[in-house]
């Protein structure tokens, strides 16, 4: 009888200790089911199209019921309004976000285009109506006499000021050739053109006729040239093929900046810097 008390067990069973509890799965799929339904039900019922009766038709049909009914129709949101084809203008504050530079670079450009329009005459048909298109209406364009030829050599913005809400005075630094007939072209003196420009709109605009003056030229610079070394001399004229040493700088680490004598590709002997170790 001792012996069965002594015995000892290699396995416990406690799983036939433990609470019996409700399976934890299907508890999840009822309640994933039950989510999903919901939303089924949701959509089809956001989306059955409501079908609003005229206010008029309610009126004559049914004269005691039309009060509900017409607030049950003015609760029905509205429908939405249809694009604007018009075209969209970008407004001033956008333009004033706009990196200055950017601004200034527009403004440049469209006042060099303009002046090179403005000054040219070829007789086209293409180029008048290009310059009708910039200048401001009711500004003529510009008439010269038969066989009249002006070709534009260079023009470039050097000055912009600001003379008011994205209103800008441009001067432009213009060269020009002009002849009549046959004749050879002759070169015109630089002028500098004053244009204002307006970024108002949805491009940019000249606001008038330009300003039209001779080009400022300062004072030339006084260069003081000293005697050159003669061997610092023969070297420059080597490199350079020049046929006459001028003068020269010498820098503060001995090197010589020599002006010479120079004859160019084109014939022409003019004055150019060569620098010597």
């Amino acid at each position: 009888m001792d012996q069965e008390r002594n015995e000892v067990y290699e396995r416990i069973p406690w799983e036939t200790l433990e609470e019996k509890k409700p399976d934890r799965q299907w508890l999840l799929l009822g309640i994933a089911g039950a989510i999903v339904l919901g939303a089924l039900a949701y959509s089809f019922t956001s989306n059955r199209p409501v079908t609003a009766t005229p206010a008029t038709t309610v009126a004559l049909a049914e004269p005691a019921s039309s009060a509900p009914m017409a607030s049950q129709v003015a609760s029905l949101p509205a429908a939405a309004a249809p694009p604007s084809a018009a075209p969209v203008v970008t407004a001033e504050a956008d333009l004033y976000a706009v990196h200055p530079e950017r601004l200034i670079d527009r403004v440049m450009a469209h006042a060099e285009w303009f002046v090179a329009e403005y000054l040219t005459v070829d007789g086209s048909e293409q180029g008048r109506a290009t310059l009708a298109a910039l200048l401001p209406a009711g500004v003529p364009t510009p008439s010269a006499p038969e066989g009249t030829r002006v070709f534009v050599e260079s023009v470039r913005a050097t000055a912009v000021e600001e003379a008011g809400p994205l209103l800008f005075e441009v001067t432009v630094l213009a060269r020009s050739l002009s002849a009549i007939g046959e004749e050879a072209y002759t070169r015109q003196p630089p002028v500098e053109v004053i244009v204002p420009v307006s970024l108002s709109g949805e491009a940019p605009q000249v606001m008038s006729a330009p300003r039209i003056q001779p080009a400022s030229i300062g004072p030339p610079h006084e260069l003081v040239l000293a005697t050159v070394p003669d061997e610092v001399g023969a070297v420059a004229l080597e490199m350079s093929g020049g046929v006459e040493v001028v003068g020269g700088i010498q820098g503060t680490a001995g090197q010589w900046d020599v002006v010479v004598l120079a004859p160019g590709a084109d014939g022409v002997t003019r004055p150019v810097t060569v620098s010597v170790p």
